[in-house]
């Protein structure tokens, strides 16, 4: 298993691949009507095919992109998180001014 030290937990970040599955393959289940003539056992095949691979590209998409610190807001009072290696102050969050 990979270990990744980002701001969610791997928890969450596998609850929010599935609940984004569901919602994903409803879609993917109605275009495949849509695009079949109504064949549901074809529609059904295409959403539970692309349910298992998609849960997993996207729970190690979520956790390679937590590792990214662009657009991380600090927490209030932490003064030791840093943005592209600049302190930030704890009062305003922002960091020290670069000469």
């Amino acid at each position: 298993m990979f270990l990744f030290r980002g701001l969610e937990s791997h928890p969450r970040s596998l609850v929010k691949a599935i609940s984004w599955r569901t919602v994903g393959s409803i879609d993917t289940f109605v275009l495949g009507m849509l695009f079949t003539g109504g064949d549901a056992k074809v529609a059904g095949s295409i959403a539970g095919t692309e349910v298992i691979t998609k849960i997993l590209l996207f729970y190690f998409h979520e956790r390679a992109w937590s590792l990214v610190k662009w657009g991380h807001r600090p927490y209030p009072g932490n003064a030791e998180q840093v943005d592209e290696g600049i302190p930030l102050t704890p009062a305003t969050g922002s960091g020290i001014a670069r000469p």
